[in-house]
């Protein structure tokens, strides 16, 4: 329930529009138009602040992005995402389904399979690619860990390479490996330091008596520009206002969560529910509370790569 306010039309009216209703949008699957033409590349987007890898930059459904995006991939069974760079990282968080990915260098290609709550950052100008070989569709949260990331740089693409050869990531036969944490080829060493599983994750409790799990930042997979992580947030737990001085961002994986925002001794609030996301503004002093029956396990994204600052005080 919200709390009402004096004006409408001012704190509770930014709040709203700050917040993207998964049922609210519609997925595009024309988000990429590198793969038209070809059906084995299909997949669709749904944009929640700034395009991602999309040149839909003019969206003006989705939020305006200042140190990263997040959107949403769906990928059909059977379908892949071909062989391509990026001048900056961008995360896979897996919520549905088993994605397979691949990373190419010289021709040689190290895979991984990454199940619901995993999650890889794919490295700087390291080439790329995903499939899904499963039984279900995948989805997935993408996070580019800049505002207008550059156009994408496909190294094996269908329309310039054997389909077989792109399907595989650029891959000849022969020349896979599969993840290995403790595999001795390079890029099987360099993998492993961009692959968090969930479940080996270590859980942190906060004393404001909600869980972290550090996906990227201190503890978690070491960045210069974005921190990431999973919050699981028990019944009837909350933390008092705070701010930042970057933005941060909430995407309900599952449960329902009450955020709030405060200004001049104004308060309005809002529910969100699974694959809902609220992106609260640098300065801006806002909290968190689970009133639902049932836990809550929430993606935050974070627009520095220092150390957490806020101390949480339990509400």
């Amino acid at each position: 329930m919200n709390i009402m306010v004096p004006n409408p039309t001012s704190l509770e009216a930014e709040l709203r529009r700050n917040v993207g209703r998964h049922v609210a949008k519609v997925f595009d699957w024309d988000a990429f138009p590198s793969n038209s033409g070809f059906p084995d590349l299909l997949r669709a987007q749904m944009r929640y602040i700034g395009a991602g890898g999309s040149p839909k930059v003019g969206d003006t459904s989705t939020l305006k992005p200042e140190h990263f995006t997040v959107s949403l991939i769906y990928k059909p069974v059977g379908k892949y995402a071909a062989c391509h760079a990026h001048e900056i990282e961008e995360s896979f968080l897996i919520l549905d389904g088993v994605l397979t990915v691949g990373w190419e260098r010289d021709g040689e290609v190290v895979e991984v399979r990454l199940g619901p709550k995993d999650m890889i950052l794919n490295a700087r100008d390291v080439g790329h690619g995903f499939r899904n070989d499963g039984v279900e569709p995948v989805l997935m949260s993408i996070s580019v860990d800049v505002g207008k990331p550059l156009p994408p740089r496909y190294l094996y693409h269908p329309k310039n390479t054997a389909p077989e050869l792109a399907r595989s990531f650029g891959a000849a036969p022969g020349k896979t490996l599969p993840f290995d944490v403790a595999g001795s080829h390079p890029l099987q060493k360099q993998m492993a330091q961009y692959v968090i599983r969930y479940s080996e994750q270590p859980t942190q409790w906060d004393p404001a008596g909600f869980t972290r799990k550090v996906y990227v930042g201190p503890g978690g997979v070491q960045s210069d520009t974005c921190r990431k992580e999973m919050l699981g947030i028990p019944v009837g737990v909350g933390v008092k206002p705070y701010e930042r001085d970057v933005e941060d961002a909430f995407l309900v994986v599952d449960g329902s969560l009450t955020v709030g925002w405060e200004e001049n001794g104004v308060k309005t609030e809002v529910e969100l529910g699974p694959r809902d996301l609220v992106l609260n503004p640098a300065g801006r002093r806002h909290w968190f509370r689970n009133n639902s029956a049932g836990p809550c396990n929430v993606w935050s994204v974070i627009g520095t790569e220092k150390p957490e600052t806020v101390v949480f005080e339990r509400a």
